[in-house]
């Protein structure tokens, strides 16, 4: 397994998951993450909303492995909980790094909705840091958003896909661009040695 280059996350992108993560989990679950990931500095202190550098990728991959033990058998659960909130912060916060506004979604036919608000994140992802290698997908009828420099894996081996909190996001994303609940698969990660993490599209929850 090729090991990747340890990139940097920008302040706005750990404030928009510490906020979410708080938000999920209660301030004293926060802490206690944070103590266990080595990132107690940001106790009480969360970085500003700007895109100056904040933490390596293998720091923000200890945060989410850090939830996830915490929580235990609820761990995905939480995870997902947390990715949904963090795109709502996205959207509520952070909507100009989006491209959001002004935007007739409505206007569009469903599978369009979809294609634009994942390519909506993908360039987000690549404004805050241009190494970032994420894209959108649409071949056999499946849309799937794609990544190869996913932080979540950085350092991490699995015998399955880890990325449930980018899972959630991207499941927010589809349904707040759609109105509707779709299902959200992680097909390929690159802890399990995939060259990139997919996230696929699946079929509208009744």
């Amino acid at each position: 397994m090729v090991e990747r280059t340890d990139t940097m996350i920008v302040n706005a992108l750990v404030r928009q998951a510490l906020a979410s993560a708080q938000e999920v989990m209660g301030e004293n679950g926060l802490n206690a993450v944070l103590r266990a990931s080595g990132l107690e500095r940001f106790i009480d202190n969360f970085p500003a909303d700007n895109l100056e550098p904040a933490i390596q990728a293998s720091q923000y991959a200890k945060l989410n492995e850090a939830i996830e033990q915490f929580y235990g058998r609820g761990g995905r659960g939480m995870l997902r909980r947390i990715g949904k909130a963090s795109f709502q912060y996205a959207v509520r916060e952070q909507a100009a790094l989006l491209g959001l506004a002004g935007v007739a979604l409505k206007l569009l036919p469903e599978k369009q909705r979809i294609k634009f608000i994942l390519n909506s994140m993908a360039s987000a992802l690549r404004k805050s840091n241009p190494q970032v290698d994420a894209s959108v997908e649409d071949s056999g009828g499946r849309i799937a958003y794609t990544e190869s420099t996913c932080a979540i894996c950085q350092g991490r081996h699995s015998a399955a896909p880890i990325c449930h909190l980018y899972a959630g996001s991207v499941g927010e994303a589809v349904q707040w661009a759609t109105g509707k609940e779709f299902e959200i698969v992680e097909t390929q990660c690159c802890a399990k040695g995939d060259p990139y993490c997919r996230f696929e599209v699946g079929a509208a929850r009744e």
